[in-house]
């Protein structure tokens, strides 16, 4: 038996093209779990709150004061709201100025989820621009080491 071995003439000659399929596919799926997370890194409830490092603010010549009481009652001011809605009672108390912050301050017990229903409330009236009230505190040194003798 013979053979003949033709080494000049190739039928599978080398191909010098990228298969770049697998890439297109690891770049759909980076895709898709940027597109998933992307909703969740944002917060739906929009505050406006200073900085701590930010000058003092100048306090506006009579602030609207919404106290939530540990009771969770409400005060406008010095005023309780006692059982009126409050968009009704924001609306008289600012004369229908929606433009105006509103200064929310809440006792140390009121529970964080009852604080944002409130501030949903103020959201619904049409109140947006919020201010949380807090007390200016020195702050402490921290503990130095005990010294031995």
């Amino acid at each position: 038996m013979a053979a003949r071995l033709d080494q000049g003439d190739d039928d599978l000659a080398e191909s010098h093209e990228i298969n770049v399929t697998p890439f297109i596919d690891v770049i759909l799926v980076l895709l898709i779990i940027f597109m998933v997370a992307a909703p969740l890194a944002t917060v739906d409830v929009p505050v406006d709150l200073p900085s701590s490092t930010a000058k003092p603010q100048p306090k506006p010549d009579k602030p609207l004061y919404l106290t939530v009481q540990s009771d969770l009652s409400l005060m406008i001011g010095d005023e309780p709201l006692g059982d009126a809605p409050l968009k009704a009672a924001l609306d008289r108390v600012t004369a229908n100025d929606h433009d105006q912050r509103v200064f929310l301050r809440a006792d140390k017990t009121v529970d964080y989820g009852d604080l944002m229903g409130v501030m949903n409330e103020l959201r619904a009236a049409g109140y947006l621009k919020i201010a949380l009230v807090g007390l200016e505190g020195v702050p402490t040194p921290p503990a130095a080491a005990p010294v031995r003798p």
